[in-house]
């Protein structure tokens, strides 16, 4: 049965029970990181996901909460004798900077080093990021401070659907990209000027999308109190509401 594993469910900055946010896609096919935060490969071991099952990594957008490990994974996965191609999608304002931080170390002579396929998507709505014998993945501009997508994932094994809004503030893109979705997986940062949602706006993006059930993540842990999320969050929007948790394994059926 497909599953979606939340990694990470901090904001910008973790403490030792949450690391950044980030998350795994797993089918019959093949593990899908969306986002690459904290350390991937020790989670991946956690929950029993070999580094070659791992084929392909979406990077919402360029922030270091969100890129900052995937050079370390890269250079894990080469180490630990990674030969079958990965492939990376993302906007390419993202992907040029990823692709110049590793020129930055000069990974082109690192002896034997696997294909890293770069799949640039335009920054428009209901862009194709992925489509494999188990998901069918559509991405979205949301609104932030740098170009971001959010995600749309529709299960083909069981029909359900799931959105992710990554870091946006609340917007007409985030309702359109969760239309009528199981879940939406929306970020829960708070009340700032720079590109964010509180759970509140949260709530109410996913009552204006008609979704079935809404869970909160990148939210503040850092000497922060989480308790009052969810009731935040239930005020704005009438189904069933829970907080994402570093770990926490969801299933993807209805």
């Amino acid at each position: 049965m497909p599953r979606l594993v939340i990694l990470g469910s901090a904001s910008a900055v973790p403490d030792a029970e949450h690391q950044n946010s980030h998350m795994l896609l797993q089918g019959r096919n093949g593990a899908i990181l969306i986002d690459c935060a904290g350390l991937p490969l020790v989670s991946l071991h956690r929950i029993g996901v070999g580094i070659e099952e791992l084929t392909d990594v979406i990077l919402t957008h360029f922030h270091p909460d969100h890129v900052g490990a995937f050079p370390g994974l890269l250079m894990s996965s080469w180490l630990m004798g990674r030969t079958s191609a990965l492939r990376v999608a993302g906007l390419h304002h993202c992907l040029q900077r990823v692709e110049d931080l590793m020129t930055a170390y000069h990974w082109e002579e690192w002896a034997g080093f696997f294909p890293v396929a770069f799949h640039h998507l335009p920054e428009r709505e209901g862009v194709l990021a992925l489509d494999n014998e188990d998901f069918r993945i559509t991405a979205s501009p949301v609104r932030h401070y740098v170009p971001t997508i959010g995600l749309r994932v529709l299960v083909k094994e069981t029909g359900f659907v799931f959105a992710y809004s990554s870091d946006t503030i609340p917007c007409p893109e985030t309702i359109r990209l969760a239309q009528g979705a199981d879940l939406l997986i929306h970020e829960a940062t708070g009340d700032e000027p720079l590109g964010h949602s509180s759970a509140a706006q949260a709530g109410m993006i996913a009552r204006q999308a008609g979704v079935g059930r809404l869970g909160l993540i990148h939210y503040p842990v850092w000497k922060a109190s989480t308790e009052h999320l969810v009731g935040d969050a239930a005020a704005t929007f009438e189904g069933p509401v829970f907080l994402c948790e570093d770990f926490m394994e969801i299933q993807l059926e209805r």
